[in-house]
């Protein structure tokens, strides 16, 4: 699924909107870790792969920017279980 994302640097958080439902993933960024802390997205639009995107985004941002990633959403803690993929960007 390809989604226009966008990176809202000033709020920390990558976003994308759909029929004025604004879907969402905040994370703070501290010394190179990137915390992501929550996931949101409407029930209206729940179940279209839409958080996935958003960690996926948020995810490649921080591998593009050579961050690590500290997984404090639970929705972003089993996506990385079942994404082995990104288990390099885990911080310790």
């Amino acid at each position: 699924m390809s989604l226009a994302i966008h990176h809202n640097v000033e709020q920390s958080r990558f976003e994308y909107i759909q029929n004025q439902w604004v879907c969402h993933i905040d994370y703070q960024l501290t010394n190179e870790v990137m915390a992501i802390t929550h996931t949101y997205v409407p029930k209206a639009l729940e179940g279209q792969g839409i958080a996935a995107a958003l960690t996926q985004a948020a995810l490649l941002c921080a591998r593009n920017n050579q961050w690590t990633v500290r997984p404090i959403c639970s929705y972003t803690a089993t996506y990385l279980q079942r994404h082995p993929e990104y288990q390099d960007l885990l911080a310790s």
